[in-house]
C-alpha cells in the first residue's frame, strides 16, 4: 500500500527543489495536500503528477537548474577537467549539462574515495604540488575551487591569504594552467578572497591570470537563487584565453527576470527575513526546520557549541533541537541523496559522519556549477560557429 510522499520525495520525483515545492504551495500557486497526524505534509501519486503538470505548463525550471540526479543531457562534446575536486559539485552540475569529464585531481582520501564511487573510470591524481601538466587529458574547461582556509572570514584569527599554506595552492594551480592553456577556468572561493589583505591577494590572482594570457571576470552568487535550500554566497571567477568578451558574455545575463520581490509600502509590515520561514507545523510534534538554511561550514560530528552553523532541526512542543544529519545536509546542498555514503565503510560512525559533514562544506553546490556550466557551453558553441563561418568564408574566397 501506497503510504504517500514525503516532500523532499515529492519534489524530487517531480524535478524540483523541495523549497520550491513549499514555496508553491505557500504562494497558492499549486493546492496543499493532505497531513499526517504530525502535520507533515503527505503527497500521494495524484498530487505529484497534478503538481509536475503545473511545472511542465511554466516550463519550471527556465533556466536548467533541475534537481534529479540522473537527469544527464546528451553530450555537449565538450571536456573537462577539476582540481581541488571535493566530492564534486563542480562534476555533478557540469557532466549535468552534458561535459564529458577527463580528470580530477583531489588530495583528501575521503573525497577521493567519493569521486571513485561516483567517476570509477576517470583519470585522478592526489597532490597538486608533484602533478605534471602532460598528465593531464586536454580539455575544454578547467574548474577549481583551491582552500579557502586561509581566505574565510569564518576562520578565527589572521588570514594568511594566498601566503598560506592551503590557499597557495592556487599558485600550482596556476603552474598547470599556464602550461596546458585551456580555453575557459572557473574557479570558485569564498568571498573573503575579494577583501583578503586589503584587496591585494585577489589582485595577485587577476595578475597572475592576465599575465598567463586570461581575461578576467568574477561574480558573487548566493546559491538560494539556484534552487538551493542555503544562503550560501561564493565568488566565481571566469577565465578566457585571450578573449575579452568571454567572462562578460559568461557571467552576466543581457536580460533580467521579474524576480520575487515581496511587496511592500511605507510604514507597512516589513517583510520577513527568508531564515525565519519555517517548514513544518511549529505547533505539531513532529520536526521543524528554516526553508533557508544558514551557510554550512565543513565541521566534525562531535558538537563543541560553535560548530552547527546555526541550522537546527527543533521539536518546539518537547523543547529539543539536534544539527542537521550528513543526509540533511546533503539536501541542503542540492547533492542527490547519498551522494557521501559510502559502499564500503572503513570508519567508525562518528569518524564517517565527521567527514561527510567536512567534505560536504567545502563543496560547490551543483546548481551554481551547472548554471556556469550551461553558459559556458554556450560561449564555446558562439565561437566555435564564428571560427567555423570565417573559415568557410575563407575557402570560398581561395576557391
Amino acid at each position: 500500500m501506497n503510504k504517500g510522499h514525503t516532500l523532499r520525495e515529492a519534489a524530487k520525483k517531480i524535478g524540483i527543489s523541495y523549497a520550491t515545492l513549499d514555496r508553491w504551495i505557500k504562494d497558492g500557486k499549486v493546492e496543499d495536500v493532505g497531513r499526517d497526524r504530525n502535520g507533515w505534509r503527505v503527497f500521494t501519486d495524484s498530487d505529484i503528477a497534478r503538481i509536475r503538470l503545473y511545472a511542465d505548463s511554466i516550463n519550471y525550471p527556465d533556466n536548467g537548474l533541475k534537481q534529479q540526479p540522473n537527469l544527464f543531457e546528451e553530450l555537449c562534446g565538450y571536456s573537462l577537467a577539476s582540481f581541488f575536486s571535493g566530492i564534486g559539485g563542480f562534476d555533478l552540475g557540469f557532466q549535468q549539462a552534458g561535459y564529458q569529464i577527463n580528470f580530477q585531481c583531489e588530495v583528501e582520501p575521503f573525497c577521493t574515495s567519493i569521486l571513485k564511487q561516483h567517476w570509477p573510470d576517470v583519470p585522478k591524481w592526489s597532490d597538486i604540488t608533484t602533478l605534471d601538466h602532460a598528465t593531464i587529458p586536454i580539455s575544454d574547461v578547467w574548474v577549481g575551487g583551491f582552500p579557502c582556509q586561509d581566505l574565510s572570514l569564518a576562520r578565527m584569527g589572521k588570514r594568511e591569504g594566498l601566503r598560506g599554506s592551503k590557499s597557495r595552492l592556487f599558485h600550482e594551480f596556476a603552474r598547470l594552467v599556464g602550461e596546458n592553456k585551456p580555453r575557459v577556468l572557473v574557479i570558485e572561493n569564498v568571498a573573503g578572497l575579494l577583501s583578503s589583505h586589503g584587496g591585494r591577494d585577489f589582485g595577485v590572482l587577476l595578475q597572475t591570470l592576465a599575465q598567463l594570457g586570461y581575461a578576467v571576470g568574477w561574480r558573487t552568487f548566493n546559491s538560494r537563487y539556484f534552487g538551493v535550500p542555503q544562503s550560501r554566497q561564493r565568488v566565481y571567477i571566469i577565465g578566457c584565453y585571450r578573449d575579452q568578451r568571454g567572462p562578460g558574455s559568461i557571467l552576466f545575463e543581457p536580460e533580467r527576470s521579474e524576480g520575487n520581490i515581496k511587496e511592500s509600502r511605507q510604514d507597512g509590515p516589513k517583510p520577513s527575513s527568508p531564515f525565519q520561514e519555517v517548514i513544518g507545523d511549529i505547533g505539531g510534534t513532529g520536526p521543524v526546520i528554516q526553508s533557508i538554511a544558514y551557510c554550512l561550514y565543513a565541521t566534525s560530528a562531535r558538537h563543541t557549541g560553535t560548530d552547527w552553523s546555526r541550522n537546527y532541526v527543533c521539536y518546539p512542543s518537547v523543547g529539543k533541537i539536534r544539527r542537521l544529519t550528513p543526509a540533511e545536509c546533503e539536501g541542503v546542498m542540492a547533492f542527490p541523496e547519498n551522494w557521501t555514503k559510502l559502499n564500503e565503510l572503513h570508519l567508525d560512525q562518528d569518524q564517517l559522519d565527521s567527514a561527510r559533514y567536512h567534505a560536504l562544506g567545502n563543496a560547490v553546490t551543483p546548481p551554481v556549477a551547472y548554471w556556469l556550466a550551461q553558459r559556458i557551453k554556450a560561449y564555446l558553441n558562439s565561437v566555435d560557429q564564428t571560427v567555423t563561418k570565417s573559415s568557410e568564408r575563407l575557402e570560398t574566397e581561395l576557391a
